[in-house]
């Protein structure tokens, strides 16, 4: 497909700024990496992630998956699979695999709901908790030593920052909408058609719509994923 050169407009847009991450190159606009907000949060989770399984699997026989939910139990008490796809913003058979193997390992077991026996709550055993308090401690460990770098009122403006990106997230998806609908018009494709290729797909074989949704985020149903 030919795509056609970016308008004056989008050009415009991309204007340099002091909040912009865009740099000039003899080739043309590049990102400035060290400046790529979201960038950086990518690298950070990535080897955050990367290196926090690889501890948590020589250790423990856990991967972080399981750590991620062995956390919302934690904080949570007992709670039911729909919960956690919630809180962890996963995908449902993911959790469900992962609980049935905590299930197996004898870490938590489920309990029916009174009201609703359709529901399924998932507590923690004994040896579940124990081995969750056992592996916080690294989890701490890891916490402290990534936030070494900053002071005391460093570290809570990090954190108020995070938080606030997090809670802004929709601004993005709304961003990206209407960017999309914009290119598609200009790239001479139909508002509502396929995309040309989705992610986990080989391309446009599906139709979906071409403006994604946005989904809630807050603080009361949503947690920052654990590492």
């Amino acid at each position: 497909m030919h795509f056609p050169p970016p308008s004056v407009t989008s050009r415009k847009a991309t204007k340099p700024d002091a909040r912009s991450s865009l740099q000039a190159s003899a080739g043309g606009p590049v990102l400035d990496l060290n400046r790529y907000v979201t960038g950086l949060l990518t690298l950070i989770a990535s080897n955050l992630s990367g290196s926090a399984s690889s501890a948590y699997l020589s250790l423990y026989a856990i991967g972080i998956e399981t750590w991620r939910v062995m956390v919302m139990l934690a904080n949570e008490g007992r709670v039911t699979a729909q919960r956690i796809v919630q809180l962890l913003d996963a995908d449902k058979g993911a959790i469900s695999r992962t609980l049935k193997i905590m299930q197996e390992r004898g870490l938590v077991e489920f309990e029916p709901d009174e009201s609703d026996g359709r529901l399924r709550h998932f507590v923690f055993t004994p040896e579940g908790r124990q081995l969750h308090d056992r592996i916080i401690r690294l989890a701490l460990v890891r916490e402290a030593a990534a936030i070494s770098v900053l002071s005391d009122k460093e570290v809570e403006t990090l954190r108020d920052l995070l938080r606030r990106v997090y809670v802004n997230l929709p601004n993005v998806e709304k961003a990206t909408a209407q960017f999309s609908r914009d290119e598609r018009e200009v790239l001479g494709l139909p508002a509502d058609g396929p995309p040309l290729r989705r992610r986990g797909g080989s391309g446009a074989t599906e139709r979906t719509k071409s403006t994604p949704g946005t989904k809630s985020r807050s603080g009361n149903n949503r947690r920052a994923t654990p590492r």
